[in-house]
């Protein structure tokens, strides 16, 4: 009697504004074999159009943001009947072969410790995977597979029961950083990552800048982020580092005065719940090659 495959949830979100991409997506999802899929597509402000028959869907009135949208496509999918992995998938991202899943989750079995498994993203038209996309401090070699401490959110597989203890993504962010908060979020509850370069998933490579608040949100998320969970000593540090850095990094005023005011928004407060991690973890982190303060 052949083994029952493995189930596994995916949420998908869309605005109705990549006809074209979102239908590629969505065919190389349903044409995954060897794995129990139900999938959910998200209508963050709008209602779904061009979703396949048998996919579930689910409207937000107003946009909510990627992160409390993926939180709602999950919780859709949950309770008694959820699949054992939960998978996040961009809508203008594309699984290259009908194996992508099943190869996923297998690495998932391979490493038990592990909370999520990382793809690796490429542009499918150079092949080139981004330095952002490669979830270590030491991004050069795109190839290297090993633990890792952060993810690139829009195409990762977690498992679910992981993911609740978590207690999602969280939502309020809107947009970036979100990954970072759930990662050290898994690593305080004693799991880790693992990244997995040969299972290749195809993703446009685009300017995360192009998104209108970008400076705004980065600036702020990265307080929020310190606030919420790194111990009360780190947070100058990690707030000063990445201060530095992106003063330097941004070469428009225009820009930089934007910046400035996501950091003030972010230090007058909004962080939610502050449930910092705890210096065995820092150990951890660290010993695993990032320290959480870069």
């Amino acid at each position: 009697m052949p083994s029952p495959k493995t189930a596994v949830d995916v949420v998908v979100l869309t605005m109705n504004d990549r006809p074209e991409a979102f239908s590629q997506a969505m065919e190389s999802l349903l044409a995954q074999r060897d794995v129990d899929l139900r999938v959910v597509v998200v209508g963050n402000g709008v209602v779904p159009a061009r979703v396949p028959a048998g996919v579930r869907t689910v409207t937000l009135p107003v946009n909510e943001g990627i992160p409390q949208g993926r939180n709602v496509g999950a919780d859709a999918l949950g309770g008694a009947g959820g699949g054992e992995f939960v998978f996040f998938f961009d809508n203008d991202a594309v699984l290259p072969t009908p194996d992508t899943l099943a190869r996923l989750v297998a690495e998932a079995r391979r490493h038990p410790e592990a909370a999520y498994i990382q793809p690796r993203i490429a542009d499918p038209e150079t092949g080139v995977t981004l330095r952002r996309w490669v979830p270590r401090l030491r991004a050069g070699d795109a190839g290297r597979r090993g633990t890792i401490t952060v993810m690139a959110e829009g195409v990762v597989l977690v498992r679910r029961a992981d993911y609740e203890r978590a207690g999602g993504w969280p939502g309020h962010f809107f947009l970036f950083h979100e990954g970072v908060d759930l990662s050290w979020r898994l690593w305080d509850l004693g799991r880790t990552g693992w990244y997995a370069p040969d299972i290749v998933i195809h993703h446009p490579a685009t300017d995360p800048a192009r998104h209108a608040g970008y400076y705004r949100l980065v600036a702020r998320n990265r307080v929020w982020l310190a606030f919420r969970r790194l111990p009360a000593p780190l947070i100058p540090v990690y707030l000063a580092t990445w201060a530095v850095l992106s003063v330097t990094r941004i070469r428009s005023r225009a820009h930089l005065a934007v910046w400035f005011a996501g950091l003030r928004e972010g230090l007058r407060g909004g962080h939610g719940q502050r449930r910092p991690m705890s210096w065995r973890t820092v150990l951890r982190l660290t010993l695993a090659g990032r320290p959480p303060i870069v």
